[in-house]
């Protein structure tokens, strides 16, 4: 009985989740470019949604994890791609945050497959991927966190009226590629630590993460609100709602998946050290200041 009521409240989250990704690409794609009578936001959404739900069935089938991060990946080339080509004539802005969601989801994407074929599995599915409806969920999600992230970019894209470029696409290049590289700098300084072989059952405190304990979600943080922006100029009315992308991505990573989860893990591994101990009470949990501020 209680298994069939958590599958039937999966459903439920599935609906839901559903719902609101198609309601806000409804709404926030008003205004922009048209195909078929919808707008070109809204038909990412409906991709975004099928390409998780497609993927889904075999991973479901197999109890497999393996290729959900990927396939997180493919989604945002596929949204960005469809908006691309639905979109007709680009211009400089528009290219320009296309090929940003591009370099960054390819670059995450193929580092987290390594990272997962080399570890062999993600814990963070180990209790859902035995459950087909609990496991639906965390696809839905995933495309919802597609939606929601890339809404500034494919605001961009989608433009109705487009805008020669200015201050505000200056600025947000700038912080873009200020975030993507902090993003890429953490993970390789990360991943380099782990590779060592005198650093088992040690974590992570030089580099970046003596600036911060998450300087990987620092930076994400920060590159879309980059795009978020240079978007601001091309917004109107009821598109506005695009500007909600890096405050999701910070919802996301502080609140939900992100920190939460990796701290919580790190507490049961190291929490009796007092070196670690040290370590949280001097280290800023995100926003990346100086060793010693």
């Amino acid at each position: 009985m209680a298994s069939g009521k958590r599958s039937f409240i999966s459903l439920i989250i599935v609906g839901i989740a559903t719902i609101i990704g198609l309601a806000f690409a409804w709404y926030a794609g008003t205004g922009g470019v048209t195909s078929g009578g919808y707008s070109v936001m809204f038909i990412c959404a409906l991709i975004a949604f099928g390409v998780n739900w497609a993927v889904f069935v075999p991973s479901a089938i197999f109890q497999t994890e393996k290729y959900y991060d990927l396939v997180g990946s493919v989604t945002y080339l596929s949204v960005i791609a469809t908006a691309c080509l639905l979109s007709g004539s680009l211009d400089t802005r528009a290219i320009v945050a296309a090929s940003m969601v591009a370099i960054w989801c390819i670059r995450l994407g193929t580092f987290l497959f390594k990272r997962i074929n080399d570890s062999g599995h993600d814990s963070r599915f180990d209790q859902i991927k035995v459950n087909p409806p609990r496991f639906l969920v965390a696809w839905t999600l995933q495309a919802l966190w597609v939606i929601f992230t890339a809404a500034a970019a494919l605001a961009i894209i989608t433009a109705s009226t487009r805008v020669p470029l200015d201050l505000f696409f200056w600025i947000g290049a700038a912080v873009w590629l200020a975030g993507f590289a902090v993003e890429v700098i953490a993970d390789r300084q990360k991943s380099a630590f782990r590779k060592d072989s005198e650093n088992d059952g040690k974590f992570i405190q030089s580099g970046l993460w003596a600036w911060s304990q998450h300087p990987n979600y620092f930076g994400e943080i920060v590159l879309w609100a980059g795009i978020a922006i240079m978007a601001i100029p091309v917004l109107s009315g009821s598109g506005f709602l695009v500007l909600i992308s890096p405050f999701f991505v910070t919802l996301l990573l502080t609140k939900i998946s992100g920190i939460p989860m990796l701290d919580k893990a790190a507490k049961k591994k190291w929490g009796d050290d007092p070196e670690y101990q040290e370590y949280r009470k001097n280290t800023p949990k995100l926003i990346m200041l100086p060793p010693g501020k």
